[in-house]
């Protein structure tokens, strides 16, 4: 059977309860066939906090067959708008209700600050809940005209089926929310994979999911490692649909392993290696805020971190200037300190890539005006390092990071500038600050991303959609959008008097 463990929470008394095993058919479930365990551990102490069982391809079977179930009996077409609604708010008021502790446990296993994950996290995943609870009683067809004596059509759109969904560790929680909401509100099922280097408070949520009332098997939540849990998702034959949050290389993985099995429905949220444009009209001040926000919020480990940033010339050296003073603000701490506007790295294996980059941008030429320098401490700490005197074939301007590293080139015209901020296989984010308004129209035109931030930085809406173009993967996410990833229209030709006369 599977067990519980208590996780003492840092400057506290107090201690959190988690069961460590797999979520399946509203039961936590030891695996079928599988021993291996995977170890949780705090960033900002590098100490073990908690081990949960690892997942196996017969477990992803399992949680596949509930799932199924769940879909042809309790879920589906077999329960009603109102109802999927009622428990979706439910699920939403339980997370309102145990924010503080979902907070403390993704701060332990995450390590980003507290108020964060439960302020901005918490707070935006509790709003995606609400916000697709009511699109689950307003999922419409058409009604098409085709002959108006005879006949006529109309569409339906139906839950897709089973749905594999693969989260990412940066935002545990509100991933979490972003893939099962909406997928919830046109009545697919979910088989969940969490990241293996943040799997608790997916275990913690499907606690949740139990005291809402969702019936057995429309969530299950299996942690297991990416090459077994996450392959074996796509790969499965009864699986109609796998969303994934990660990177390009696993993103490709995915989509190979989905065409080769059942041919089923993908969408990937993948890489990024997003630039900002610092134009001469800019407000400075405040483009230096949002700079600082693109590349220190979540100390970098964000998809749209806007880690190439570039300054027209006329500007450029009291740009530098005022940005060096607002990133040296940033204080990269212990998640629990009040004070922190940062955490740690995720792991270790994120730490050594982190400064991988910023040992190769050295080598390469690049100019660190800032940070650069690792602490002697314990813990996965990067601080906020900022790199001038770049060029395009390095790998700090070319590769994603996923760290508080910042790239500062230098352009002329906007010509320049638009052909620079271009000049990658990504295309998730892109920002410009100008207070020219024709100068913003018409580059957020030209810009190729799939989302373009005018005069701020890294700011989503759950009813604003969210993906990318080229490499950085292919769907949409929020909104109304991501209905259309969860569901199947159906078109319906209904004869109502022609008379078919044989052979014609």
């Amino acid at each position: 059977m599977a067990t519980t463990v208590k996780i003492p929470v840092t400057n506290s008394n107090k201690e959190i309860t988690v069961n460590t095993g797999l979520f399946i058919n509203n039961e936590f479930v030891s695996s079928l066939d599988s021993s291996e365990v995977i170890q949780c551990f705090n960033p900002a102490t590098e100490d073990v906090i908690a081990s949960v069982v690892a997942g196996s391809a017969k477990d992803i079977d399992r949680a596949v067959a509930a799932a199924r179930h769940a879909f042809k009996t309790t879920w589906g077409k077999n329960i009603t708008g109102w109802e999927r609604s009622r428990l979706i708010n439910k699920l939403a008021d339980l997370i309102e209700k145990n924010a503080q502790e979902l907070a403390e446990l993704e701060t332990l296993n995450n390590g980003k600050p507290l108020t964060v994950a439960r302020d901005f996290d918490i707070g935006d995943s509790i709003q995606c809940l609400r916000y697709y609870a009511g699109w689950a009683d307003k999922i419409t067809g058409q009604t098409i005209e085709v002959d108006n004596k005879s006949k006529m059509a109309f569409t339906r759109h139906e839950p897709i089926g089973v749905c594999g969904q693969i989260i990412p560790w940066n935002y545990p929680i509100n991933m979490w929310a972003w893939k099962v909401a909406p997928a919830l509100a046109v009545g697919c099922t979910i088989v969940m994979k969490p990241s293996e280097v943040t799997p608790l408070t997916a275990l913690k949520l499907s606690e949740l999911v139990v005291e809402a009332g969702f019936p057995p098997g429309v969530i299950n939540t299996v942690p297991s490692l990416g090459s077994v849990g996450g392959a074996a998702l796509s790969a499965h034959p009864d699986v109609d649909k796998v969303a994934f949050t990660g990177s390009t290389i696993t993103g490709r993985k995915i989509m190979e392993a989905a065409a080769k099995s059942n041919l089923k429905k993908v969408s990937l949220e993948l890489g990024g290696k997003s630039p900002q444009l610092i134009f001469e009209s800019a407000d400075l001040e405040q483009a230096a805020q949002w700079a600082a926000l693109g590349i220190c919020y979540n100390t970098g480990q964000d998809c749209t971190a806007g880690s190439r940033l570039y300054v027209q010339d006329s500007i450029y050296d009291k740009f530098i200037e005022i940005l060096i003073s607002t990133v040296k603000a940033t204080n990269i701490g212990n998640g629990f300190d009040e004070n922190s506007s940062g955490g740690p790295l995720v792991s270790k294996n994120q730490y050594d890539r982190v400064w991988g980059y910023i040992d190769s941008g050295k080598a390469e030429g690049a100019k660190a005006v800032l940070g650069g320098e690792r602490r002697s401490t314990k813990g996965y700490w990067v601080d906020p390092t900022i790199f001038t005197e770049i060029n395009a074939d390095m790998k700090i301007v070319k590769e994603e990071i996923f760290g508080p590293v910042l790239s500062v080139g230098h352009f002329k015209t906007e010509e320049e500038a638009i052909a620079l901020a271009n000049n990658t296989t990504y295309g998730l984010g892109a920002g410009l600050h100008s207070t020219d308004a024709s100068q913003c129209m018409r580059v957020s035109g030209l810009l190729e991303a799939g989302t373009v931030w005018v005069n701020q930085y890294n700011i989503l809406s759950n009813n604003v959609p969210f993906g990318g173009k080229k490499q950085s993967g292919i769907g949409r996410e929020l909104g109304s959008y991501a209905l259309e990833e969860y569901t199947s229209v159906k078109a319906v030709h209904w004869n109502i008097g022609e008379k078919l006369q044989w052979p014609l």
